[in-house]
Order: C-alpha cells, then sequence, then structure tokens
C-alpha cells in the first residue's frame, strides 16, 4: 500500500475510526462554534449570517489604472480591496529614484506621495469599503496616506476599516522588503498599532502574514507555528508599551494560505484558532473574548499553480477556495490562473471573483459552521496538527524565540531547507502535480498561447515621474523641510512617530523623503548570513 503524508510531514492512515480521538475532548477540545477555544470558527453561525469577505489582490502602473480596476472588480460583486504595491514604494524609494529604474508600477501601483493614495480612491467611500494594505517596511507612511485620504473624504474614524500588513518579520524571514534593522522595524509596527487602537478603533493595524513564510518554502505546521510566534512578540511588544492587552488584540488579524491538502488546511486553521485562543487568554490574561479569535484572511499563493497548462489552475484556485471556507475564513483572496505568467488580466481577476463566488452561492461549503466537524479523519488531522505547531513553536524558543531568530538567520536558514525540501519532493514526483510531474503527455504542451499578457507601458513611468514632479513644485517646501526634521528628531527619541509621519504625509512629503529621514536615524537592515 502506498505511504502518504501530510505537508506537514506526518502519516497519512488508511481509514480513521473512534479509536483516533482518544483523548479528545469534546467541549474542551471541540467545542461550539463562536466559543472559545474557538476550534470550529469565530461566529455562531458563521456564513449564516455574514459571509466572507472578497478581497482580490489588485494594484499595477499608476493609482488612475489601478482605481480603474478596483471599480470594475467591485460592479461584479467584489465588497473589499487590497492593494498591491509596486516594488519602490514597497522599498520606500521614489519613482525617480536611480534604483526605481525599471520598477515603476511593474509589480504594483507606485506611490510617491498621498497625491497618489487620492487618485487610487477616488469615487471608493473609505467609510464604506474596507481596504487591505499589503505594505511593511513602510507600512506606517503608507497607512497615514490611507488615513489622511480618509479624513478629507469626510469620513469618521471610527468608521474606517484598513488592514496594513505590518508584518515586518515575517519580512525579514521570507521576503526581503525590509528597510530598518529588526528593532526600530518593530518600533514602526508598534507605533501603527497603538495610533490606530486609540484613533482608528475598526481598522487592523496588523495582519500577521504566514501566508508569505509558506510561500517562502515552509511546512504547513511551521506556517502556523511561525505566525503564532509572531502574533506572541507583537503583543509581547504592545504590553512593554504599557498597553492593556485587550486595548490592541481584538484588532490582530492574519493573513495565511490553503493550498495545500483540503483537509490538512482545515486542520492547521482548526488547531491554529484554539492555540491562538489559549495563547492570548491563559499567557496573556486577555478577558475579552475578541481578543481570543483569530480573524484570518485565506488564499491562496502562486506556488500553488503552475506555468504548464494554466486553465488547470482555474480548478486549483476552486480547490483552495472550498478548503478556505470549510477552514472558516473571514476574507478569502484568491490567485488568478495566469499568476504564473504575468500581471492579472481583468477576465482571470473575474474568473477568481466568480470562484469565490460559485463557492459561496452554489457549492453548499457556506450553509453550516464548520461541517467537517466531528469527522474522525479532521478532528485526529487537527490533534496532530495541533501537536506538530506546539513542536515548531518549542523549535522557534530554542532559537531564542521569534526575534532572536530572525536577527540570527536561523528561521530563514530553516525555510530555505524545507523549500529545497519540497522542491525535491515535486522533482521525484512525490508530491504529485498534474502536467508538471504527472499526466504530462509525450509532447508537453507548451506555454499557453491565449494566456492575455500585460505588456507594461513605458509611458507609465514618464506619467508618475510627471505627476511627482508636478508636485514637489506646487507644493510648500520649507513646510516639507520642517515636517522631514521633526521625523527625524524624533525618530531619535522614543515618541511614536506616526503623528509627525501625519504631519509630513499632508505636506505631500514623498515616500522616499520620508523613509530617509527615519534611515539617517535608523540605518539600514544588513541581512545575517546563515551558511
Amino acid at each position: 500500500m502506498k505511504e502518504l503524508k501530510t505537508h506537514a510531514g506526518f502519516p497519512i492512515a488508511p481509514a480513521y475510526g473512534p479509536e483516533d480521538l482518544a483523548g479528545v475532548d469534546f467541549e474542551r477540545d471541540i467545542g461550539r462554534p463562536g466559543e472559545y477555544p474557538f476550534t470550529r470558527g469565530i461566529h455562531k453561525h458563521m456564513y449564516r449570517e455574514r459571509l466572507w469577505t472578497m478581497r482580490q489582490y489588485t494594484g499595477f502602473g499608476t493609482p488612475e489604472e489601478t482605481n480603474a480596476r478596483f471599480k470594475y472588480l467591485m460592479a461584479h460583486g467584489q465588497d473589499a480591496l487590497n492593494v498591491a504595491f509596486d516594488l519602490p514604494t514597497q522599498l520606500g524609494l521614489d519613482s525617480d529614484d536611480v534604483k526605481a529604474e525599471g520598477e515603476v508600477g511593474r509589480v504594483g501601483m507606485a506611490v510617491d506621495t498621498l497625491a497618489d493614495m487620492e487618485a487610487a480612491f477616488a469615487g471608493i467611500p473609505l467609510d464604506r469599503v474596507s481596504v487591505s494594505l499589503t505594505i511593511n517596511g513602510m507600512a506606517a507612511p503608507i497607512t497615514a496616506m490611507y488615513y489622511a485620504v480618509a479624513e478629507k473624504q469626510g469620513a469618521a474614524p471610527e468608521r474606517v476599516v484598513t488592514t496594513p500588513q505590518n508584518d515586518i518579520l515575517k519580512e525579514f524571514i521570507a521576503r526581503g522588503t525590509w528597510i530598518y534593522p529588526v528593532d526600530p522595524s518593530l518600533r514602526l509596527v508598534a507605533d501603527l498599532i497603538e495610533f490606530s487602537a486609540r484613533r482608528y478603533p475598526r481598522s487592523n493595524p496588523v495582519s500577521v502574514c504566514g501566508y508569505h513564510i509558506r510561500e517562502a518554502g515552509c511546512t504547513t505546521a511551521q506556517e502556523m507555528a511561525y505566525g503564532l510566534a509572531i502574533a506572541a512578540a507583537y503583543v509581547e511588544l504592545m504590553l512593554t508599551r504599557g498597553m492593556a492587552v485587550d486595548d490592541f488584540a481584538p484588532r490582530i488579524s492574519f493573513n495565511f494560505t490553503a493550498w495545500g491538502k483540503i483537509f490538512e488546511e482545515v486542520a492547521k486553521f482548526r488547531a491554529g484558532r484554539r492555540l491562538y485562543a489559549r495563547m492570548l487568554r491563559e499567557r496573556f490574561g486577555a478577558s475579552n473574548p475578541r481578543s481570543w479569535m483569530f480573524r484570518s484572511l485565506i488564499g491562496g499563493g502562486g506556488s500553488a499553480f503552475a506555468v504548464q497548462e494554466p486553465e488547470n489552475n482555474i480548478v486549483r484556485g476552486a480547490y483552495i477556495a472550498l478548503a478556505g471556507a470549510l477552514a472558516g475564513a473571514q476574507t478569502m483572496a484568491l490567485p488568478t490562473y495566469d499568476e504564473a505568467y504575468t500581471i492579472p488580466s481583468p477576465k482571470a481577476q473575474l474568473i477568481a471573483l466568480r470562484t469565490m463566488q460559485i463557492c459561496a452561492e452554489e457549492s453548499g461549503a457556506a450553509d453550516t459552521a464548520d461541517p467537517l466537524a466531528g469527522s474522525y479523519y479532521v478532528e485526529a488531522l487537527t490533534t496532530a496538527m495541533e501537536k506538530q505547531i506546539i513542536d515548531e513553536l518549542g523549535r522557534v524558543e530554542r532559537m531564542g524565540g521569534i526575534v532572536e531568530a530572525v536577527k540570527s538567520g536561523a528561521i530563514q536558514a530553516e525555510v530555505a531547507r524545507q523549500a529545497y525540501l519540497y522542491e525535491q519532493r515535486i522533482v521525484t514526483g512525490e508530491v504529485p502535480k498534474g502536467a508538471v510531474n504527472c499526466h504530462v503527455g509525450e509532447q508537453p504542451v507548451e506555454a499557453d498561447r491565449d494566456v492575455e499578457l500585460y505588456s507594461f507601458d513605458p509611458r507609465t513611468t514618464e506619467a508618475q515621474l510627471a505627476k511627482l514632479a508636478r508636485i514637489r513644485a506646487q507644493r510648500d517646501n520649507g513646510v516639507v523641510n520642517a515636517t522631514l526634521d521633526r521625523l527625524t528628531d524624533e525618530a531619535r527619541g522614543r515618541q511614536n512617530l506616526m503623528e509627525p509621519i501625519m504631519e509630513a504625509v499632508k505636506a505631500y512629503a514623498t515616500l522616499g523623503e520620508m523613509a530617509q529621514a527615519m534611515r539617517r536615524v535608523f540605518g539600514e537592515h544588513q541581512e545575517a548570513v546563515k551558511l
């Protein structure tokens, strides 16, 4: 008989029965939906009362182009937004910086000043539409721009809902769009959490992102373990500032993948929810039940898809949507079938949106809360996954905790190791992938000629540079310089930097100018090399 394993590495039995649930206590470990420890979901009736939010990841070219795509998706039923920023923006570089050459607007929306965010959200009421901002090192200035746009629209702060990713630890681990060393980077994370908790109570000022760590190569269990460890680090960070845990923990959110084996993914989230609930209540003393809730965006990553026969990716996307629904997602985002080729086309994004809508309305997956509860297989997987996550959390502690593990490069090395091992499993066929390592004809299918490739227009860069030059000429540069000087001065102290950042943003200081004002004090991160 063929032996099978989960992506986390533990074996899958041919069949499961009551004997596999020995030691599981229903009330303690499983419980009811909407009740501690939230194994079965954070709401009593789940999707019968409120469907998951649908938020496709979107952004390219100029803010004006991105705004048009936002409105296209919303016209087809998307009820929230998820913004992609170009690489210079993520790195705190202005579009006219020599280091930005060739990258302006290429893999996301270019943002230089508040004027760009005004253009991106023109005609979109920010007191009625929730928006995720996939930004990390520059989360503080970009979120400040978002708040400033909302203010200009007349939106009441208590009605503004935004979710800047603001998870710099995963950036050090998995993506590399960091700017400052670890400690000042954590300061900026904390500044945004503190500022938002006090001024924008419905915003989610940090979205802990296991997603990118999984995309970088870690196992299923490691994705959840590292996410929980990062969340704990941010909680501890805020506690050292004197904030009460219940003043900020209800607004912590998560971003995870669900592209693997469906039942393993469901088990990962069920185990993660109860581990998080217990951590917040027992370790950190949170008393507000909302502080115990693991609120998650669930989606897939490009690594789930393949260049070969790209239409197959539509099917893969449907399974990701199903996994997310069965796992209890609060928000869902799907990769598009053309993602292995290009910036998503309108057609591809519409198919991904329709996939989520069909899953919600036609499949029955949303009809009842946690429909897989009581399955011998799923409950056994949930228990096994919980144990594996706990084991991985123990390994992180032996590295000195997540922050020290990031500083030393130990976590980065482990993720790289797992990525290599997984790629080996793909090459050998141990992990099957249709049209890639199995079901491949004698004449492999060539790249699909019907995929609509995004053609980057050099005029995009020209338009962005012209706008930036115009803003620099029209603004009061004396005021701008004064705000930047204040930002630098306060960076030398211990004050919350969001107020001077907001001041600089409203003066139309550029992202690069604000980044440099802080770089003068903080310096730049030097990545640990682990051989």
